[in-house]
C-alpha cells in the first residue's frame, strides 16, 4: 500500500485474479453493483435491529451509510468494512425504554444518550490501542471470551423473540412458517440468494402471511394505506438524546461486547486478504465510536461492523474499500425515501419475531463458532467454568446494581467472563507443569 493517507486504488481489470486487494478496484460498473449486493447484504440486519427497538428504520438505514462513510474516512480507506445497527444494543434499549414491542418507542431519547455514551468510551479504547497496541485486548478477551460473549447476545435476545410471536396460536403458527422460509432458503439454494437467507425467507413469509390474512381473512391483515399515503422522498425523521445517567451506565459496557466483535472482523479481513490490518486496529475503533456517536444524536442506533458483509466479501473475494463508498451512498438515497420506510413497516409481528428467532440463534451459535474455530480447549477447567458461568448469567439476565451504576444481564456475563478469566489465569509455572 502506499504512504499516503488514502490508498491509490489501482483499477484491475477482471475478478478474474484471486483476490481484489482493499487497495484495488474494478471496473466502475461491476463495483456499484458490488455495492448493491452489499447493501442488500447488510439490509435485514440493519432494518431487522431497529424494528425490534422500535427506532424509525429508514433513519437507521440513512444512518449506517453516514458511519460507513465515516469509518472510510477515519481508516483512510484501509479497512474494507459496512457499518449497520447493533444486535448488542437490544436487549438493554428494551430495558432502559420500557419498549412494549410493537410501533414507535417513544422512549428513545434516553436510550440515544446511553448509545452516545457507548460510543465515546468505544472511541476512547480507540485511542488506547492506538497509543498501545491491541496485546492487551487479546490478552484480556481470549477466544473462550470472545465466544461466550457473542453467545450470550443471542441467547439473552431469545425471550424477546419468543415472547413477540406469543400473543395468539396464530402469531406462533406464524413465525414458525417464517422459520421454514428461512431455513428452506438456507439449505436448499445456493450461491447469492442463500447469502441473503434471512432477507429473501422474510419475503417469501410475507407473502404467505399477506395471502393468509389479506386474501383468505384469517388474522390481521396488511395495512399497505402507509405506503401509499408515504411521500416518495423526504427528509429523515431525526430525534434528539437525553441523557439519563441510569441509561447511559446500562448501555456504556456494550463498548466491550463492539471492540471484541470488531476486533474479531479485523482479523478476518486479515486472514482472507492476506494483509497485517493491526495498526489501524485502533482507527478502526474510533472509527466506529463515532458512528455510534453520530448516529446516537442523529436518533440512530447503536453501529457495528457486520458480518454479512464480510461474508459478501469471503464469497466474492473483492476487498475494495471503494465498494462500501457505494453501498454507503446507495444507503443514504434509501434513508430520503419516506416510501422505502413505509414498507418495511408493514412487515407482520409474526413475520418479523419468526425472522428474530433466527437470527438471535445464529447469532448464539456465531459465538460457539468462535471456540470451534479457535480450537478452545475445554478439558481445561478454566475454560469450561469462564463459559459456563457466563452463559447462564446471560441467558438468566443476571442484573446487577450498585447505587445509580447497574449492569443487565449483557453486561454481568460481558464483565463476569473477562474478569473471571482473568482471576482463573494460572501462572506460567502452573501452565508449564499441566
Amino acid at each position: 500500500m502506499s504512504d499516503s493517507y488514502f490508498p491509490r486504488w489501482r483499477a484491475q481489470a477482471s475478478t478474474a485474479k484471486s483476490v481484489v486487494a482493499p487497495d484495488e478496484r474494478l471496473p466502475w460498473p461491476q463495483m456499484f453493483a458490488m455495492g448493491v449486493q452489499h447493501v442488500v447484504a447488510m439490509f435485514g440486519s440493519t432494518v431487522l435491529a431497529p424494528l425490534l427497538m422500535g427506532f424509525d428504520p429508514n433513519l437507521c438505514i440513512f444512518m449506517s451509510g453516514i458511519a460507513t462513510l465515516l469509518f472510510f474516512v477515519v481508516v483512510g480507506g484501509r479497512v474494507p468494512s459496512y457499518l449497520g445497527s447493533s444486535f448488542a444494543f437490544i436487549g438493554l434499549v428494551i430495558a432502559v425504554t420500557g419498549y412494549g414491542g410493537h410501533g414507535p418507542n417513544t422512549n428513545i431519547p434516553v436510550a440515544l444518550g446511553g448509545i452516545i455514551a457507548c460510543g465515546v468510551a468505544y472511541a476512547l479504547i480507540g485511542v488506547l490501542v492506538s497509543v498501545v497496541g491491541t496485546t492487551w485486548i487479546e490478552t484480556l478477551m481470549p477466544p473462550v471470551v470472545t465466544g461466550a460473549i457473542v453467545a450470550v447476545i443471542g441467547l439473552n435476545l431469545a425471550p424477546i423473540a419468543v415472547k413477540g410471536v406469543s400473543a395468539s396460536q396464530f402469531d406462533s403458527w406464524m413465525a414458525l412458517i417464517t422459520i421454514l422460509c428461512v431455513g428452506g432458503v438456507a439449505v436448499f439454494t445456493r450461491g447469492m440468494l442463500q447469502r441473503l437467507l434471512i432477507l429473501v425467507g422474510l419475503a417469501i413469509a410475507y407473502a404467505i402471511y399477506a395471502i393468509v390474512t389479506n386474501g383468505m381473512g384469517m388474522g390481521k391483515p396488511i395495512d399497505f394505506a402507509i405506503v401509499g399515503n408515504a411521500a416518495w422522498f423526504g427528509l429523515p425523521k431525526f430525534s434528539a438524546p437525553v441523557f439519563d445517567p441510569h441509561a447511559m451506565t446500562m448501555l456504556v459496557p456494550i463498548a466491550v461486547i463492539l471492540v471484541a466483535e470488531n476486533l474479531g472482523h479485523i482479523k478476518a479481513v486479515s486472514a482472507m486478504t492476506g494483509t497485517n490490518l493491526d495498526r489501524y486496529v485502533g482507527r478502526a475503533f474510533i472509527g466506529d465510536g463515532l458512528g455510534t456517536i453520530v448516529s446516537g444524536f442523529s436518533g440512530g442506533t447503536g453501529m457495528t461492523t457486520y458480518a454479512e458483509n464480510i461474508g459478501v466479501m469471503a464469497v466474492t473475494k473483492i476487498y475494495s474499500t471503494l465498494v462500501f463508498v457505494i453501498a454507503a451512498l446507495i444507503a443514504l438515497v434509501l434513508g430520503f425515501s419516506p416510501k422505502f420506510g413505509a414498507v418495511i413497516q408493514t412487515i407482520p409481528g409474526p413475520v418479523l419475531g419468526g425472522v428474530s428467532i433466527v437470527v438471535f440463534g445464529l447469532i448464539a451459535v456465531t459465538g460457539a463458532r468462535i471456540w470451534v474455530v479457535n480450537k478452545v480447549d475445554f478439558s481445561d477447567n478454566r475454560n469450561l467454568i469462564v463459559a459456563a458461568v457466563t452463559l447462564v448469567l446471560g441467558a438468566g439476565d443476571f442484573s446487577l446494581k450498585l447505587g445509580n451504576f447497574g449492569l443487565g444481564g449483557i453486561g454481568t456475563a460481558t464483565f463476569g467472563a473477562i474478569i473471571l478469566y482473568a482471576l482463573l489465569r494460572k501462572k506460567p509455572a502452573q501452565e508449564a507443569a499441566v
